[in-house]
This record gives structure tokens, C-alpha cells and sequence, in this order.
């Protein structure tokens, strides 16, 4: 039987604010959270920003974290604010210049890579894997783009019981990264190649190898000299396989029970979940375990201020050039017919209008957004990854601001001051 996980990254929720916030995690993959519908329509300027720091707070708590952190960004001006306490319990409050991991967020870093290289003419999208991987099943089928987009067909290394039940045993484990594609590449396939989506972290672990093989450096330098040195992001890195350390000033991380009791979900049963509402059974600290099991997929770290320069790069331009960068936005394409958000290189887009993605990691969980016809930029960090009910924190609190500054969805919304009658 195949146990689906998440290793607490964003490999999940789902594909919008879900997939938003997929990625890593250990564990069953939360259920898919409706994405904001805002569509194109433009943001209620000025914002109010009482009312947005309000929502953040009132969400925090509900949601039960023990720390979070939020900015907008908007042509009108920023917003930010911050939530809690760095520990469960303690005393010393959040700051903007926490360092958190950001879990699948990290895919956008190692796609973009992927792309900076087929722009240099180093790889093409249509090359097969088996150009550079002869070893992995399926590898004259399955192209570059299918890894980038999630269609290859390889089976996700964390959906497998015996990652989840490892990183429980010993959360300081190294997981090297061919250990990981060995796991993935060893399940059967889900699909043929192109014959389906399915988000799978084998796909980026197998990318980050293959920069790897090109570039002839380690992934972190790689990281280092194409994105975190071009863009001035000082507060950002992507640890060594053996590093389970944060940067000073971080937020400890936490999460509900174990990795391998979230299998099929990330919802405490109702005897747990009455404990957790009722305070007396708390989350576990996951702040020393080993981000090696999510590697290319989601060991970054950074800063919500960070974060904000790094999706509106990303999305916005700068790291590819002009031509690319369009071929980017526009292979963004649904799952399946009628899905509402749709997955592309390394990106997601959301019905509201923005380029997204989200991470889970095992203690945190991201949100990364930014419309760029509005040039509105979204970010929201908890340092829990999931909510006892399940529920995504970072990615509910977004949507939640998002259709504050877009207004309600367009299905209820009343008339928008520029519509036209």
C-alpha cells in the first residue's frame, strides 16, 4: 500500500494556496485550501491597515501558532506585522529579522536555476533525463520540463513510510540527496510521463542533481552565485546536508504529533485535536531536525523580507531574461481541466491573479505571492507547520488578506468602482 506523506514542506496543500504550501512535509499531504478569486481586478487602495494586522492576529491565534509574521507590499506603501513568541512558552517576540525554513519554497530557487541554464544553452527543457541521469526509471520519456512542472511520473520519495518513519526515529538523520532519488526512483511510477500531474519531490531533488552535475559546485554555492548574491539577500541560505542549524534571530519551529501518524492527514483525530483546543496537548519542537530529507526540494532558509525580494524576482523579472521569463508565466498550466490553480516552472498561479508558491517543512510553513499586474506582494510565515484541524497557517492567513485588499470573491463581490456599468 502506498502511504502518502508529506515531509513538511509544501509539497503541499494542494495545488493554489495549497500547493502553495506543499512541499515538504512529512507526512499526508493537507487538503487543498480554496485560492483567494480576485482575479485581475485591482486592490482596494489605500488598504486598511489596522483591519489586515487585526485579521493576522485574530487568524494567529485561532490557529493556535506560536509565532508568525506578515508583509504586504503595494505601490500605496507596506504593511507588516508580527505575532507571538520566537518559542512556544516564551518570552521573546517574533521579529521581521526571524530566520525561518521555507520549505517547498525552495522549488522556485532550483527551477529558476534550471531555467538560468537553458538560457545559457547548458540544457533544454525537451532533453530527456536520461541525458543526464541514465539511471532513473522512465528517463528517455521524461523531459526537464516534466520534472519542472510535475508530470513526470516519478513517485515522491516522501510519500514513502520508510522517510517518515526514519526522520521520526532519528530527526538529526543526513539524508544525502541520491539517497532520496534512490527512494522515489525506486516505487513504481505514477503515470507515464506527461500523462498526468502529480506533485513530487523526487522531480526537484532530481533537478538539483542534475545543477549539480552541470555546474560542477555544490547546490549551495549554486544558490549563492545565480540568486542569493545577484539580489542582495543577505538572510538567506541553503544549509550543507549536515547543517540542521538557523541563522540568529530565528523562530523555533513546531508541529502536532509525528511524522508518520500524519500519513494520510495532517488533522489531529477528534480525542487529540479536544486536547490541542483545550491547551493540553502541545506541539512538538522541530527546530534541531535534519531539512537534508527535503534538499532541493525545501531546505532554504530566509526572512520574510527576503522572501518578498526573492517572489517578486522570480515572478517579476531580473533572474531570466525578458523572453524567458514571459515563457515562464504563460506555461503555467492547470493540473487537470477546471482546476483553479495551475502549476508551471516552479510556479504556481492562483485565480486571484498571483504567482505563488507556499512551503511546509516539518515546524514552518510560508507563503509566498506577488501579482504582478497590481504589483502587490504577499508573504506570511508561522512557525507551526500545521494547524491541529490541519489546516495550512501561513497559506489560510494569506488568502485570508488577500481578499481583504482584493475585496471578497468575484461571485459575491458588489460592483468595483472602476467596473464600468
Amino acid at each position: 500500500m502506498r502511504e502518502t506523506l508529506k515531509p513538511r514542506i509544501f509539497a503541499a496543500a494542494a495545488l493554489a494556496l495549497a500547493i502553495t504550501m506543499t512541499a515538504c512535509t512529512a507526512g499526508a499531504e493537507p487538503g487543498p485550501i480554496e485560492s483567494p478569486t480576485a482575479g485581475s481586478r485591482a486592490p482596494r487602495l489605500p488598504l486598511d491597515g489596522a483591519a489586515l494586522i487585526a485579521s493576522f492576529d485574530r487568524l494567529a491565534k485561532t490557529m493556535m501558532v506560536p509565532g508568525a509574521a506578515m508583509l504586504i507590499r503595494t505601490p500605496d506603501g507596506d504593511i507588516s506585522a508580527a505575532y507571538g513568541t520566537t518559542a512556544l512558552g516564551g518570552s521573546v517576540p517574533v521579529s521581521l529579522e526571524d530566520h525561518i525554513r521555507v520549505g517547498s519554497t525552495t522549488k522556485t530557487w532550483t527551477a529558476t536555476v534550471i531555467l538560468q541554464l537553458v538560457q545559457e544553452g547548458r540544457i533544454a527543457l525537451d532533453d530527456p533525463v536520461s541525458k543526464y541521469r541514465p539511471d532513473v526509471p522512465n528517463g528517455d520519456d521524461i523531459t526537464i520540463e516534466q520534472l519542472l512542472n510535475m508530470r513526470s511520473g516519478l513517485f515522491s520519495y516522501t510519500e514513502t513510510y520508510q522517510l517518515l518513519h526514519d526522520m521520526d526515529v532519528d530527526p538529526q538523520s543526513v539524508w544525502d540527496p541520491e539517497q532520496l532519488l534512490a527512494l522515489g526512483a525506486g516505487l513504481p511510477p505514477y503515470f507515464e510521463p506527461g500523462a498526468g500531474f502529480h506533485y513530487s519531490n523526487t522531480n526537484y531533488v532530481l533537478l538539483g542533481l542534475i545543477a549539480e552535475q552541470l555546474e560542477r559546485k555544490p547546490l549551495r554555492e549554486i544558490f549563492q552565485e545565480r540568486l542569493i548574491a545577484p539580489l542582495g539577500l543577505t538572510e538567506t541560505s541553503f544549509p550543507a546536508i549536515d547543517d540542521a542549524s538557523l541563522p540568529t534571530p530565528y523562530a523555533s519551529g513546531y508541529m502536532y504529533t509525528d511524522n508518520v501518524r500524519t500519513i494520510t492527514t495532517f488533522r489531529l483525530p477528534a480525542d487529540l485535536l479536544a486536547q490541542a483546543e483545550a491547551g493540553t496537548l502541545l506541539p512538538n519542537d522541530q527546530t534541531d531536525a535534519n531539512p537534508s530529507w527535503a534538499w532541493a526540494a525545501g531546505a532554504g532558509i530566509s526572512t520574510i523580507g527576503d522572501l518578498a525580494v526573492l517572489i517578486e524576482a522570480i515572478v517579476g523579472g531580473g533572474l531570466l531574461d525578458s523572453d524567458l521569463q514571459e515563457q515562464r508565466l504563460q506555461n503555467v498550466v492547470p493540473p487537470e481541466p477546471g482546476s483553479p490553480s495551475a502549476y508551471g516552472w516552479g510556479i504556481i498561479r492562483a485565480p486571484s491573479g498571483f504567482y505563488e508558491h507556499g512551503g511546509l517543512i516539518n515546524g514552518y510553513n510560508t507563503y509566498s505571492g506577488y501579482d504582478p499586474l497590481n504589483e502587490v506582494t504577499v508573504v506570511v510565515w508561522t512557525n507551526l507547520s500545521t494547524a491541529a484541524n490541519g489546516a495550512p497557517p501561513a497559506a489560510t492567513i494569506a488568502k485570508d488578506l488577500i481578499e481583504q485588499i482584493y475585496g471578497p470573491p468575484a461571485e459575491t463581490a458588489g460592483p468595483n468602482p472602476g467596473d464600468a456599468p
